[in-house]
C-alpha cells in the first residue's frame, strides 16, 4: 500500500525545499554555536543552503550510487565554502577560518582535507534526507 502525499500539489518541492532550508540552517546554527561558542548567521545560510542542495540532489536521484551523490555534494560544498571564505576572510576581514597551514589549500579559504570531510558528511546527511522524505514528507523514493 502505498502511503498518500500532504503535500499533493503543484509546491510540494517548494515546500521541501524550504523544510531543508530551515533544518540545515538550524543544524549549521547549533553546531556552530557547540564547536566554537559563537555562531554567524551567514554560515548558516552556508549550511542551509548546502543540505537543501543535497536534499534536493537525493530527491532528484534517488537510486544513484550514494558516492557520486556525496561527491556532488561535496564539491558544491567546497564551492560555497570557497565564495564564503572569499567574501567573509578576505573581503570583510572576519577571519573565522584560515587553511594556510594545510597541505593543498585554495586562498587558505578550502582545502584538500575539508572536501574530504565534506563528502564524508555527505553520507549521513543523505540518510537524514532520505529519512525526512519519507517520514515528514511520506515519498516512497
Amino acid at each position: 500500500m502505498k502511503p498518500t502525499l500532504y503535500f499533493q500539489n503543484p509546491y510540494q518541492k517548494t515546500v521541501e525545499s524550504l523544510f531543508a532550508l530551515i533544518c540545515g540552517g538550524l543544524v549549521a546554527y547549533s553546531l556552530q554555536l557547540l564547536l566554537w561558542d559563537n555562531a554567524y548567521w551567514v554560515l548558516s545560510v552556508c549550511g542551509a543552503v548546502c543540505f537543501c542542495f543535497l536534499y534536493r540532489l537525493c530527491a532528484a536521484y534517488p537510486r544513484s550510487i550514494l558516492p557520486l551523490r556525496a561527491l556532488t555534494a561535496a564539491l558544491f560544498f567546497t564551492t560555497v565554502e570557497l565564495i564564503a571564505g572569499c567574501w567573509l576572510n578576505l573581503n570583510l576581514g572576519l577571519n573565522l577560518w584560515d587553511y594556510s597551514a594545510l597541505p593543498l589549500h585554495f586562498m587558505g579559504q578550502t582545502c584538500l582535507s575539508s572536501a574530504l570531510v565534506w563528502f564524508l558528511l555527505c553520507f549521513p546527511l543523505a540518510g537524514i534526507s532520505q529519512l525526512i522524505r519519507r517520514k515528514v514528507f511520506l515519498c516512497d523514493e
